[in-house]
Order: structure tokens, then C-alpha cells, then sequence
């Protein structure tokens, strides 16, 4: 990016505007051009210069995060970014900034702010400018892991396919996709035109430890099709989604002609932790030519090489049209390496895994 990204801080805490400014600051891709305490400072100061991507609180005084995010959204749609705490009760306060027109999350636990701000630097800076180039057409008007200097590829989690185990054929699909920056409500746009028997659904979107199971949830409140956030050993069912936890892995794996998930720790991959790179090894090796990968919105390249194993192996995979994307990197890099059979928009991907269903591989 040419230029860098104006960024205004606003949180209620001086330790963390300072923090952040200091790691946003630090970053040569982004220029922090202000704090404020609360939204009233926030607008008075955007009145004096605007900019690309606001990092945003949700318990504010005066003014709460997610009633100004909503009249921002209405008024002056930019890019935001929230904060928000580790908390159940503030899970689902996210899943409505997410709904609101939220582009991602940053972590802020209540207790060591500072230290866990600074271990998710680069996570966080990464964050702020995704969001900048996020489309804002494509958000709602109505989530990080840790990451490594070093970015490590799939084989830190399980070697590189056997294609030889991998089924010639079955009699069931499985439909593995990954998500990153505005995957939350494609996401959602997908499973809901579903119907409540098609093929089991494994997914990796990248969002915060604590709120998958949020995020879930309300899914499941909005689709015909079930949807939780998978534990270990669940099976894969028809008419079932799975969501991979926040902060874990998920692989694909059989046993006999039945699939079922494998959570499981390990350092991230891509920089993510769940990585959509391991989903999409696991299942080019266990599903093969049974399985079809889908990949979505998302800055970065996770999950292009694991696209790219799903197709070697006979899968059929799909990547999200760059109009219908909030960010279109994940599937580009996906599109360059030669992993696509077919791009599509977002609103064409529930019929494709539909005749996916019909057709037999």
C-alpha cells in the first residue's frame, strides 16, 4: 500500500490508546493520527482529518461502541476495527458489532492488557490494514491468534498429502471452507440459503479464542442447518456445520467411509491458528475426491496452498469473486497458484455445493 494507513485510536483506557499507538505507530504501513477517549472525541476529532480505519472500544462512557459504530455505519461508513474483551457476555456483544458492519477484531483481555497486546503486534497491525482494504459495500449495514515472525506452512500440523488414502469414492460430500476478514457475514449469507439436509460442512474462519462458540451460535439461531463450534471427535454429519475453535486447528479425518474433526493445539500456520491450510491438507488427504473446498474473503494467503493439495487430489474447489469480497486476498493468491476450478460470487456458493451434492465424484 502506497500509502499508509490513517488510524484513530479510540478507547476509553489510556493504557491502551497508548499501547496501540505505540505498536500501530511502530508498523511503517500505518500512521496513527489520534486517540480519543470516547466517541463524542472521536467525531471532533475526525472533523479535523478522516481516517482509513478507526480501532474502536465497546464499554465506553458517554456512548457505547456498538451505538456509534451503528450511527458511523449510517452516516460515514470507514473500516472498524473493535476491541473487546475475553468475555462470554462480551462474545455476543461482538457478534453484534460484527453484524453492525465491524471489518474484524483486537483481543483486550482485562487482565495483562499491555503484555497481550504486544505478544499480537503483528496480528493486530495486520488487522488494521485488511481492514483498510476492506469493501464496505460488501458489510452488513444493519476476530486473532498469535502470530510468528516466520510464517510456517501446514507441514508444522501433518505431512503433505497421501493422496492414496483419500476414498475414490463415497456416498456422502464434505464441504470444507475458510474465511478470514469479513468471512463473518458471507459466511452467514451462505449457510442461510442451505437446506437442513445438505452435505456435512467443516469451516475455519478466522476469529478470537471465546467467540466461535458465539458466533455459532447465532448461526445456528439464523440457519436451517445445525451449527456449533466443533469439539474434538465430532462426527460429519448431513445437514451439520462445524466451526472451527478460535485458537485451535481443525482437521478433516476418517475412519472407515464416515468423517469426523480433529482439534487440535500446534504453533499457526500462516500466521493463523486455526488455519484454513491445515483444514484444506487434512481434507485433500482424507476426503480427496470426495471433498469441496471453498475459500472466501480474507486478507493473506492462508489457505491457497491447502486449495491447491484439495484440487491435486480431485476435489472440486471454488474461490469467492473479488466483487462479492470484503478483501480479496485469500482467494486471489488462491486463483494465481492454480487451485480454482471455478470463481464464483458469493450469492452463486450455496447453489454450487448444492449440485455439489448431486453430482457424485
Amino acid at each position: 500500500m502506497a500509502q499508509k494507513v490513517k488510524t484513530l485510536i479510540v478507547d476509553d483506557s489510556a493504557s491502551v490508546r497508548q499501547t496501540l499507538a505505540e505498536i500501530l505507530g511502530g508498523d511503517e504501513r500505518i500512521e496513527v493520527i489520534g486517540t480519543a477517549a470516547d466517541p463524542f472525541a472521536a467525531a471532533r476529532r475526525m472533523q479535523e482529518q478522516a481516517p482509513d480505519v478507526i480501532t474502536l472500544d465497546v464499554e465506553m462512557p458517554r456512548m457505547d461502541g456498538i451505538t456509534f459504530l451503528r450511527k458511523l455505519m449510517a452516516q460515514h461508513p470507514i473500516p472498524v476495527v473493535m476491541c473487546s474483551s475475553l468475555t462470554e457476555a462480551g462474545s455476543e456483544t461482538l457478534m453484534q458489532a460484527l453484524a453492525a458492519g465491524a471489518v474484524d477484531v483486537i483481543l483486550k483481555p482485562h487482565l495483562d492488557v499491555r503484555a497481550h497486546l504486544r505478544e499480537t503486534a503483528m496480528a493486530i497491525c495486520d488487522t488494521v490494514v485488511a481492514a483498510a482494504r476492506a469493501n464496505l459495500s460488501r458489510l452488513p449495514l444493519r476476530r486473532p491468534s498469535l502470530t510468528v515472525e516466520r510464517k510456517l506452512t501446514a507441514d508444522v500440523i501433518m505431512p503433505a498429502p497421501q493422496l492414496t488414502r483419500a476414498m475414490a469414492r463415497t456416498t456422502e460430500r464434505v464441504i470444507c471452507i475458510g474465511a478470514s476478514t469479513g468471512g463473518t457475514e458471507s459466511l452467514r449469507a451462505v449457510l442461510e440459503q442451505l437446506p437442513g439436509d445438505c452435505p456435512g460442512i467443516v469451516v475455519v474462519q478466522h476469529m478470537p479464542e471465546k467467540f466461535t462458540a458465539s458466533f455459532a451460535q447465532r448461526l445456528d439461531s439464523l440457519c436451517a442447518v445445525s451449527v456449533r463450534e466443533a469439539a474434538d471427535n465430532d462426527p460429519v454429519l448431513r445437514g451439520h456445520v462445524l466451526i472451527a475453535p478460535g485458537n485451535r486447528h481443525l482437521l478433516l479425518q476418517r475412519s472407515g467411509a464416515r468423517y469426523h474433526v480433529h482439534v487440535k493445539d500446534g504453533p499457526p500456520v500462516s500466521r493463523h491458528r486455526p488455519s484454513v491450510d491445515v483444514l484444506f491438507r487434512s481434507a485433500a488427504q482424507y476426503a480427496g475426491a470426495n471433498a469441496v473446498g471453498i475459500l472466501m474473503t480474507g486478507m493473506g494467503d492462508d489457505g491457497a496452498r491447502g486449495l491447491r493439495e484439495m484440487r491435486e487430489a480431485g476435489a472440486f474447489t471454488l474461490a469467492q469473486d473479488e466483487a462479492s469480497c470484503v478483501v480479496f486476498g485469500m482467494p486471489k493468491e488462491a486463483i494465481a497458484l492454480d487451485a480454482v476450478d471455478k470463481v464464483v460470487a458469493l450469492e452463486q456458493i450455496p447453489g454450487e455445493i448444492r449440485r455439489a451434492d448431486t453430482a457424485r465424484p
